[in-house]
């Protein structure tokens, strides 16, 4: 049943969201004032993923603040006054999710809707928040989610909802270029991974590269969430396999790597998924990740003047802050939703129809590089393979133009199961799993 987010008394809607301003330091506007566009921000503020939510929160605020907007605090719920579009100013709510269950983000985004009564979400951060809240939003039609960093892909590939928008690549785009280079280097490997959607994803875009003819995956390991001792699993991995392409991030990656040396007595090459490793990471580990290659949406690059403008601005309001995949994507789809509002000149009333058609077409030049959508209102962009070198994430290059079905006819693609823990075979080899 379609959810109406107009329902209630708007008496007792405004007293619910001043009372909940004065908590956050959220702007208080009335919600029933057609003068002001009301945007929801979404983002994993507790829990593991808290320091992604804060950095996402960061970059989204940097748009606003291009928008002619003031920070009022550092905070990640402090709010953003003073921005406009089309001469209509901005009223910003702030929700969090705790990244332990979609269902906080689904909750999260319903207050946003039908208690700010927002006309926009920008968010989620995780796959699997980002499915559950598609799955919300569509039964909600005059509100738009444009998704921060959530990279779960069939938040859009399959089953798309009209009112579903995402400016970054999903899961299986960041590995492009990862699969083919690990495959011109191993013939036969293993891969350990979080046993999440979005990881899924992962390794699906990097298999769909690497499995070429003479290439085979001897065992998927799957690791569940909260894990700290990673010796069975390790146990599980195949000795005469040639790499371990590992999907874990932060500290897993860095126990799990640690525990394999430890238990198998040799540093076996790793291929790192996009989480894998970071300047935390390879801090830690020192000469143990050199040479390590890895991919994903976000790269340093100083020279090209888009991102050099974002990191200049970042470093202005948060003068402890860099650029990340988090706050960039953040800070992407927080562009993208103002410049559209822009266009349509600020109307986000009714169905959003020229707001929704603005985003449809737009084509941005971001930090990240130059981003489009398809048909299915997904972004089209590039990808970049880092290489760990002298403990520095180094950019080895850029692959350009990444679709959503990785350059494969989207009817066939899409015909295929979805990536989970089997899909897709190897060759003729279907692999042996953990339980």
């Amino acid at each position: 049943m379609t959810v109406t987010r107009r329902a209630g008394a708007l008496l007792t809607a405004s007293v619910v969201a001043a009372l909940v301003a004065g908590c956050s330091g959220e702007q208080a506007e009335p919600v029933d004032d057609p003068s002001v566009i009301r945007i929801g921000l979404l983002s994993t503020l507790s829990g593991p993923s808290a320091p992604l939510g804060e950095a996402a929160n960061r970059g989204a605020k940097i748009a606003l603040i291009e928008a002619g907007g003031s920070l009022v605090g550092r905070g990640p719920l402090d709010t953003v006054r003073g921005a406009k579009v089309s001469g209509k100013p901005i009223h910003l709510s702030i929700e969090s999710s705790n990244d332990l269950s979609p269902d906080t983000a689904v909750n999260a985004a319903r207050r946003l809707v039908e208690q700010r009564h927002v006309d926009v979400v920008v968010g989620p951060i995780s796959g699997d928040e980002g499915l559950a809240v598609k799955n919300y939003i569509s039964t909600v039609p005059d509100v738009t989610l444009v998704n921060g960093a959530a990279a779960a892909q069939n938040m859009t590939l399959r089953d798309p909802a009209p009112n579903v928008f995402r400016f970054s690549t999903d899961g299986a785009q960041w590995m492009a270029g990862l699969g083919e280079y690990a495959a011109g280097r191993y013939d036969r490997i293993a891969t350990v991974a979080a046993d999440r959607t979005y990881v899924y994803d992962q390794v699906g875009g990097f298999l769909t590269e690497f499995c070429t003819p003479g290439h085979s995956v001897a065992k998927r390991v799957w690791i569940p969430a909260g894990t700290h001792d990673y010796a069975a699993y390790v146990s599980q991995i195949p000795k005469d396999v040639d790499a371990v392409f590992v999907a874990l991030a932060g500290t897993e990656a860095l126990n799990f790597i640690r525990q394999l040396d430890e238990f198998t007595g040799r540093s076996l090459p790793i291929i790192a998924g996009s989480l894998a490793v970071d300047p935390a990471i390879v801090a830690e580990l020192g000469d143990r990740l050199e040479g390590t290659v890895s991919a994903g949406p976000v790269a340093e690059r100083p020279e090209d003047p888009a991102y050099q403008a974002y990191a200049e601005t970042l470093r202005l309001y948060y003068p402890d802050a860099t650029p990340g995949f988090a706050d960039v994507l953040y800070y992407v789809a927080m562009r993208a939703t103002l410049t559209a509002l822009e266009q349509a000149d600020g109307d986000a009333s009714g169905s959003q129809q020229s707001f929704r058609q603005a985003l449809a077409g737009l084509v941005l030049d971001t930090p990240q590089g130059p981003v489009r959508l398809d048909a299915n209102r997904q972004a089209i962009g590039n990808n970049y393979l880092f290489r760990v070198t002298d403990g520095q994430l180094a950019l080895m290059r850029a692959v350009t133009d990444v679709t959503q079905t990785l350059g494969k006819d989207p009817t066939t693609y899409t015909a295929q199961a979805a990536f989970d823990r089997s899909n897709p075979v190897c060759g003729a080899q279907r692999p042996t799993e953990t339980p």
